[in-house]
């Protein structure tokens, strides 16, 4: 059976240590979360993880969730009673304002439990994930009465929510959708068509679900211009608060998938439903955006968590697994063959997979932060870079924790050889839900194209040139620190690929878009190592004074070895993403669409 354990030692190291977030206490929520109270959730967050969800990912998966002829939906066993607890621990609103039920601490925090708990089952976590980008999304954009009515009882877990934006013959390109919604004498609308592919869209584990559901009202203009949002729960609200009547919202059928089989993930059908427009008309996609902005990071933080649960499950297996000797002698001669991770290409993969882990895991915390101070502080110039880091890493996180991910999920696969194709260790199951992840809320060539298309050239480049700039004064402060050279050195090296792909994007792209198109993955790839070589040199810098102030400890040790692995064999893969970059699109282009 698989294991996990939840990595806390790592998060406090980054908070505590490397991030230093007690330095955020003028910032509404930070005071309220001081190191003993970071380290009381994180605790209780990992044992719910660990002694409750986990126990239900493998069940979740065999049994999936099924729908009856009156389109309701049962999840699998036991999810209705980890719901309930997730609920009752206030863990849905733990970075939502007091004065809607919840705990008002930083989103930083959240950010770390949603690892655990999707680390643990990320099916079963993408009821809660959705719940939260839902409200996210009525905090900025929802009417005072929309607040009141929706938000306290989806904090508190008594209802869920989810996001309504694709239709069988649109994905990405929303300004193609069709369904519509026609106005009431009462200010409310009819909305009537058809979504796919909507997770937590059904089920029995709250008594009502509010759904976010993207529609163009009739005579509003084509295209994307022309998208209002709209709040459209499964059972109208009466007055008083209570569960009402059944809304024009069923479930259609359960899409038959690759993976997560524990989240329902369905058709949507909705006929004359009664829903009530968010913001205003034909601004739909400003509200929506708040909801993809929030699942783009939740959804990086997928990648790393099938990353760092399928790593745990791959050492565990080296460390027992017989088979061949050590290259330089018996390690274990008293048995019958040496254990598999004594093997050099065994550590090389999983050294690979750690080293991206604790960056990926490093590159979400500070982000994080900048989500906190973007919306929380009262400085426009703090707010103003920090919306700026959110918007140029936002695709890189998706993009790139995913994409390795997904990745290392395959990687720690291969460690179990035969076993890890079969069921038995439960491997295969972690391959397959990691996959997701690449697809929704934006494809990953999507985010590429989103990166060099819009988030570069966005405000005169003043991102791209605020992240230059930061690692840039990083390197010159410490290149004279002598522990720090391996570090500093391929981090430099490495920032100048970056630089010079972005100059060639510059001086290519406009008068040629389609070699922006072909070099966008490999630069988004580049963008990615680059920022993970940034948080290994911060975290080696944070070590190496710890080790010199109080001693060298295992857990420290092994995290300088583990960052010097990745700057000597994974950082220098930047040279070769800058290479396939500047040969342009004209291979790519070249042939003609009837010759593949």
């Amino acid at each position: 059976m698989p294991i996990y354990k939840a990595p806390v030692e790592d998060v406090n190291f980054l908070f505590n240590d490397v991030f230093q977030i007690d330095r955020y206490d003028n910032l509404p929520g930070f005071t309220d979360a001081s190191s003993d109270v970071r380290e009381a959730i994180l605790g209780e967050a990992a044992k719910l993880a660990e002694e409750v969800l986990q126990p239900l990912n493998r069940v979740g998966d065999l049994e999936g969730c099924k729908r009856a002829d009156d389109g309701s939906v049962t999840t699998p066993r036991g999810f209705k009673e980890a719901f309930k607890a997730v609920a009752e621990g206030g863990w849905l609103g733990l970075s939502v304002p007091a004065e809607y039920g919840g705990q008002g601490l930083p989103v930083t925090l959240s950010q770390a439990v949603n690892e655990f708990q999707i680390s643990a089952n990320m099916a079963f976590a993408m009821y809660g994930g959705l719940t939260m980008g839902a409200t996210a999304a009525l905090l900025v954009h929802g009417s005072d009465e929309q607040k009141k009515t929706y938000l306290p009882k989806m904090v508190a877990g008594e209802w869920t929510g989810t996001m309504n934006l694709t239709e069988p013959h649109c994905g990405t390109d929303l300004g193609l959708l069709r369904t519509k919604a026609v106005r009431q004498a009462d200010g409310s609308f009819k909305i009537t068509g058809t979504k796919i592919f909507i997770s937590a869209g059904e089920h029995d584990l709250t008594e009502n679900i509010i759904h976010l559901v993207l529609a163009r009202i009739e005579g509003a203009p084509a295209g994307i211009k022309g998208v209002s949002l709209f709040v459209v729960p499964k059972n109208l609200v009466n007055a008083d608060g209570t569960v009402g009547a059944r809304n024009g919202v069923t479930c259609g059928s359960i899409e038959h998938k690759m993976g997560i089989h524990g989240n329902s993930t369905c058709v949507m059908n909705y006929d004359n439903a009664t829903g009530w427009l968010i913001g205003e008309e034909n601004k739909g996609m400003q509200g929506m955006f708040v909801m993809m902005n929030e699942a783009r990071l939740g959804v990086a933080v997928q990648g790393l968590a099938q990353s760092e649960v399928a790593y745990q499950n791959a050492v565990a297996y080296a460390r027992e697994r017989l088979q061949g000797r050590s290259l330089t002698g018996a390690k274990a001669p008293d048995k019958a063959a040496d254990p598999i991770i004594v093997h050099p290409d065994v550590r090389r993969t999983l050294l690979t997979i750690r080293a991206f882990n604790e960056a990926a895991r490093a590159f979400v915390v500070w982000t994080a932060l900048k989500s906190d101070v973007a919306h929380r502080s009262e400085d426009p110039k703090d707010r103003q870079a920090a919306d700026d880091h959110m918007g140029l890493m936002t695709p890189v996180l998706k993009g790139y924790l995913t994409e390795i991910g997904f990745a290392n999920a395959v990687q720690a696969q291969q460690m179990f050889g035969g076993h890890g194709y079969i069921a038995e260790h439960g491997m295969e199951q972690f391959v397959r839900d990691a996959r997701i992840a690449m697809i929704y809320e934006g494809a990953n060539g999507i985010q590429a194209l989103d990166l060099v298309g819009r988030k570069l050239p966005r405000d005169g480049g003043r991102a791209i040139m605020g992240f230059f700039g930061e690692v840039m004064g990083f390197a010159k402060e410490n290149g004279g620190d002598e522990a720090m050279k391996p570090f500093v050195t391929a981090l430099s090296t490495s920032l100048g690929h970056l630089q010079q792909a972005t100059t060639w994007l510059m001086q290519n792209a406009m008068m040629k878009p389609d070699n922006a198109g072909a070099a966008a993955t490999d630069y988004m790839h580049l963008f990615g190592l680059v920022a993970l070589g940034y948080m290994w040199a911060k975290m080696a810098k944070v070590t190496q004074g710890k080790i010199a102030e109080s001693g060298a400890t295992p857990y420290l040790s092994t995290k300088l070895v583990t960052g010097r692995f990745f700057m000597e064999r994974m950082l220098p893969e930047t040279a070769l993403h800058l290479a396939r970059i500047q040969t342009g699109c004209a291979t790519t282009m070249e042939l003609p669409a009837e010759a593949f």
